[in-house]
């Protein structure tokens, strides 16, 4: 488990996006060890949950969207969506859905994965490549500007070099597979964990440096901490008034600048974060209807759900079977 890595980001005082950042949790759920060999390919559905891929013998390619990418024996890769995807020793093989696949359970969240090769493979019991694979939840929802920013696929060796830690990690993850010792499931699922965080981290610091948008917005020094007070209390039900204040200028003149540099109006920007945190109490905290619409300040669970539908397009009620 990942906790709170944002803090290390920079130091005090901390920037805007630092501040949201600080809350930003990744959990690995469940970890693969996959024992492949030549021809091969595997279909990941889309999930909830990032997929996260670490090479560690032979190369091989990834497919997310139309594009085939190679990866390289320590390449490691971040889909923070869960993309569907396929990873194969080549991109001409037809692949199979990671679901029909043998598993074999070798330690607490870990299992070692297998297939048999297809016609035309070598013998069995001789592994062509070996890949480390792992599911991970973000506490952040899925509609978080930050996620729908964040792009499709990750890489290592994109963000390496503005982050000195990947390197050393990538070498250990590889140290202990091939070792294969006792306990090597458990640290390489806690080393995949801050991979992750690293790579996220890295795009925060350089790979979205010039992007616009949320980001562009969050960066604003004036506009920033109204959203970094926002993010940080996503509960209450902040007014423009309040908002304005923080920002040290007039209701009018505040109003206009938070259009011009985020899109949309104070107003809706609070109501749709309140109503993600909404989302993440009924569906993460199991929280009723009528302690979440009481926690947000809506006078009935009736005003709270029409508000909540307004918002995400569906009622409440079903936020516990869509997440």
């Amino acid at each position: 488990m990942l906790n709170n890595f944002s803090k290390s980001v920079v130091g005090e005082p901390a920037d805007s996006l630092t501040q949201i950042l600080r809350g930003l949790r990744l959990d690995g759920v469940e970890y693969n060890r996959c024992d492949m060999r030549s021809p091969w390919a595997v279909a990941f559905p889309a999930q909830d949950a990032a997929r996260f891929h670490f090479v560690t013998a032979a190369a091989c390619w990834l497919k997310a969207g139309q594009d085939w990418h190679r990866l390289d024996a320590g390449d490691a890769v971040l889909l923070p969506r869960g993309s569907a995807h396929v990873m194969a020793s080549d991109p001409d093989v037809e692949p199979v859905e990671i679901g029909g696949m043998t598993r074999q359970l070798l330690s607490n969240e870990t299992y070692l994965v297998s297939a048999a090769s297809p016609p035309g493979g070598v013998e069995p019991g001789q592994p062509t490549h070996r890949l480390f694979c792992g599911s991970m939840r973000f506490n952040l929802d899925p509609l978080h500007p930050l996620m729908a920013m964040m792009p499709e696929v990750m890489r290592t060796e994109d963000l390496a070099q503005s982050e000195t830690a990947v390197p050393a990690l990538l070498a250990a993850m590889q140290h202990e597979i091939a070792l294969d010792r006792i306990g090597a499931s458990g640290i390489l699922t806690r080393l995949a964990d801050v991979l992750a965080g690293l790579i996220i981290r890295a795009w925060v610091e350089c790979g979205c440096s010039d992007a616009g948008g949320w980001i562009a917005a969050v960066r604003c020094p004036k506009i920033g901490k109204v959203l970094a007070a926002i993010h940080t209390n996503p509960e209450r039900d902040w007014s423009v008034d309040e908002l304005a204040a923080i920002m040290g200028a007039s209701r009018s003149s505040f109003a206009d600048k938070f259009v011009r540099t985020v899109g949309e109006s104070p107003a809706k920007y609070v109501a749709r974060v309140n109503m993600l945190q909404a989302r993440k109490l009924i569906a993460d905290e199991g929280l009723r209807l009528s302690v979440v619409a009481n926690r947000l300040g809506y006078e009935s669970e009736a005003s709270f759900s029409r508000a909540f539908k307004r918002v995400i397009g569906h009622p409440p009620s079903s936020a516990r079977a869509i997440e």
